[in-house]
């Protein structure tokens, strides 16, 4: 995929900045004082803070931005997809952004943005995500395995069958969100506010959905600091992938489901009399050049760097399998509450 060419034009978009929260003290600060730093004029943004029963009220600090606070109108088994209706029913502008209370915005995100949607008139726009740097194996792996689904969604878009998306830098028109009915069909599924959002929106108008691949529109967000919370995190992302409706997105998943549920097998049988280590070498190197392959393309785009890179690769395919084992009949627990798949 080509990165996004930039032009030099007038800022034109007007957006609503959606973000929902739940006991986010510690980080929304963080947020809005690079919101506050943005490269663009404050008239033609604003920012909607959607409450979803914080257990701390959350002060909002004195800002040049024009900053609303409100509480999401619980409907449905969704907490963020009621935040995000909640806001958009107050949205004064004609572009919704929804991005997450841990995220750091770079200062010509909205510019290129605006200038991305006047060039190609998209009625909606994924951009990328990335973990901030952090030691540790933990950290490692977190990036290496959101690299692959970064890189996976950006793929998908250059041959034209996009699938998947991340609701922390996702932006849509408000029109087209009503023209969607919004989350209907979908709200009795915890998370998807973005995935399923996405997919509606393919199989109403897919031309008008588009990926601005440039480096400035990339938003920064937090790893988790425990593999409790990893392991939760990715039940709740792997949750999604039995309702998608693109037949080349639940392709994909099942397809990387079973190649390293088959590298598992391969070990296991490798001890065995019925196959050799050479054999299961063979499939290994194969199986991580491809993946670091990769890897290696997508860190170059979002200057990341590999680390721990053989160890996590060694790690993932019994990490993933037992996440997506999980994801089909288990619960997950999501900022401090549980949730049925």
């Amino acid at each position: 995929m080509k990165p996004t060419s930039f032009y030099d034009t007038s800022p034109k978009n007007k957006f609503s900045i959606i973000i929902p929260f739940r006991n986010e003290t510690y980080t929304l600060p963080k947020l809005l004082a690079s919101l506050s730093s943005l490269n663009y004029p404050k008239e033609l943004y604003e920012v909607i803070l959607v409450d979803d029963a914080s257990e701390e009220k959350f002060q909002v600090p004195n800002s040049k931005l024009h900053i609303t606070v409100i509480n999401t109108n619980r409907k449905s088994n969704s907490p963020k997809k009621d935040a995000i209706e909640t806001a958009i029913k107050i949205a004064t502008h004609d572009w919704i952004i929804t991005t997450d209370a841990d995220c750091i915005v770079k200062p010509n995100w909205l510019k290129i943005l605006d200038n991305y949607i006047q060039q190609t008139h998209k009625k909606m726009v994924v951009a990328g995500v990335r973990y901030s740097n952090k030691k540790g194996f933990l950290h490692a792996f977190q990036n290496l395995d959101f690299l692959s689904l970064q890189g996976a969604t950006i793929g998908s878009f250059g041959i034209n069958e996009p699938f998947m998306c991340n609701g922390a830098n996702f932006a849509y028109k408000k029109v087209f969100f009503r023209e969607l009915n919004g989350f209907e069909g979908n709200n009795l599924i915890a998370s998807g506010d973005d995935v399923f959002l996405l997919q509606k929106a393919i199989q109403k108008e897919k031309t008008a959905i588009g990926f601005c691949m440039h480096s400035e529109s990339i938003i920064h967000t937090e790893s988790v600091s425990s593999w409790k919370k990893l392991f939760f995190q990715r039940v709740r992302w792997a949750s999604k992938s039995t309702e998608y409706y693109s037949l080349f997105g639940k392709t994909t998943a099942i397809t990387v489901f079973l190649t390293n549920l088959c590298w598992i097998l391969a070990l296991f049988i490798s001890l065995t009399k019925y196959a050799t280590i050479e054999d299961f070498l063979l499939f290994t190197s194969i199986k991580f050049i491809v993946d670091y392959i990769l890897l290696l393309q997508t860190s170059f785009y979002f200057k990341s760097k590999l680390r721990w890179t053989l160890m996590s690769l060694f790690f993932y395919p019994f990490f993933s399998s037992v996440v997506a084992f999980y994801a089909l009949f288990g619960n997950y627990t999501w900022k401090g509450r549980k949730f049925k798949k």
